[in-house]
């Protein structure tokens, strides 16, 4: 029996994937894993109990992620499952940007009141707001995952000249991207000949405030920017001198904050990006399904702090060994079943960065559980165990 903590409204689709008589699902004790949307956990005391926390989304900013790595907690995100609602903002956005429709509608709503004159003033002014097509203009989009390869696909469909830079691109997006997508070989490349640049990069120390005074002097002027990914990509100060300069005639983003909110030709929308009824049951779905598959097999897919893995379910006892990515860590684990006098089954070890995670499928049950839980948590540098 697993007791789920669930934090938020998560959609009943998602729900669904727990109800089993495996599952204790909403406020519970004795919690073995959370799920959550956007509910801060960051100042709250986490039970030693919990083994995982799925986020139904794709941003963890409200997850202590680094304090439960060291405890050896899994914390899943969504990636993907809200790319199609994003990406679906993202290209209204590039339309209306270059037709100047948000400044269009704004101006109309302030003829209210002016009773037949209307269609006249409307026809007289129309023309401070002329815009232009995206058909044959020029796309970069920086990082091509989920929602970038989306987009990048659907702006060739629209007319557009895409070029993509993503020095990390997956096999796997590869293989979705369109081929009439250009490669960059470096942002540099995207800042000085595109017409709009939008992003999808996650927020690190590499990413941060990429967008900054560098970065818009090497941009033509009445450059388009879009960031639905997340606001510390770009440099705020410096987007406001580049504004005044006319280098950017339009920022749009999803990020909202006090001084975007007075600033020039910027317009922001409430973080809508995944704001829709299909995303959210997508990601509820997504995350609770890791969480089963986890809870229930020791299987990791889409962890933002460990590696995946899986290994095929054959019905035998599975040994779970969270651990530090550190030398002969596996020899020592092995040492211990073999002095149990336990054969192995089947074995897999991944790692990412400094931590590492183990399966070990056992050819016979163990008859002292809890003392081989407790011999193999006593190793240097292993963090969490399980027998499942």
């Amino acid at each position: 029996m697993y007791n789920i903590q669930v934090y938020n409204s998560i959609a009943e689709r998602g729900l669904a994937v727990l109800n089993d008589t495996n599952y204790t699902v909403g406020s519970v004790e004795n919690v073995d894993a959370i799920l959550l949307r956007s509910y801060n956990l960051q100042d709250e005391t986490i039970s030693s109990s919990v083994k995982a926390i799925a986020r139904a989304g794709v941003g963890v900013n409200n997850i202590p992620v680094e304090a439960l790595t060291e405890r050896g907690v899994i914390v899943f995100n969504t990636p993907g499952a809200n790319a199609n609602a994003v990406k679906e903002l993202v290209l209204m956005s590039l339309i209306a940007s270059s037709r100047n429709l948000f400044r269009a509608v704004t101006w109309t709503n302030t003829l209210q009141g002016e009773g037949e004159t209307v269609p006249q003033q409307v026809e007289a002014g129309k023309k401070e707001f002329v815009g232009t097509e995206i058909q044959g203009k020029r796309l970069g989009v920086i990082g091509v995952g989920a929602i970038g390869v989306l987009v990048a696909n659907d702006a060739t469909a629209l007319g557009m000249e895409v070029v993509a830079y993503d020095p990390f691109i997956s096999v796997n997006t590869a293989w979705q991207l369109s081929r009439d997508v250009q490669r960059a070989h470096s942002p540099e490349e995207i800042f000085q000949t595109c017409d709009y640049i939008t992003m999808h990069v996650p927020l690190t120390e590499q990413t941060k405030e990429m967008l900054n005074t560098k970065a818009f002097q090497q941009m033509k002027p009445g450059m388009k920017v879009l960031n639905f990914s997340r606001g510390e990509l770009v440099h705020e100060r410096d987007l406001k001198q580049a504004i005044e300069e006319n280098i950017v005639s339009s920022y749009i983003t999803d990020f909202p904050n006090d001084d975007l909110l007075g600033m020039k030709n910027v317009v922001a929308i409430p973080h809508l990006g995944a704001s829709t009824h299909e995303s959210e049951v997508n990601c509820a779905i997504m995350a609770a399904n890791q969480l089963k598959q986890f809870l229930e097999t020791g299987n990791i897919q889409n962890s933002v702090n460990f590696p995946n893995v899986y290994m095929p379910v054959t019905g035998r006892k599975r040994l779970t060994v969270v651990h530090q990515n550190i030398p002969n860590m596996v020899g020592q684990i092995t040492s211990l079943l073999a002095n149990h006098s336990i054969n192995i089954a089947d074995m897999m070890n991944r790692s990412k960065g400094q931590w590492a995670y183990t399966l070990i499928d056992l050819d016979q049950d163990v008859d002292h559980k809890e003392k081989l839980i407790k011999q193999v948590m006593e190793i240097s540098g292993v963090r969490h165990v399980r027998i499942i």
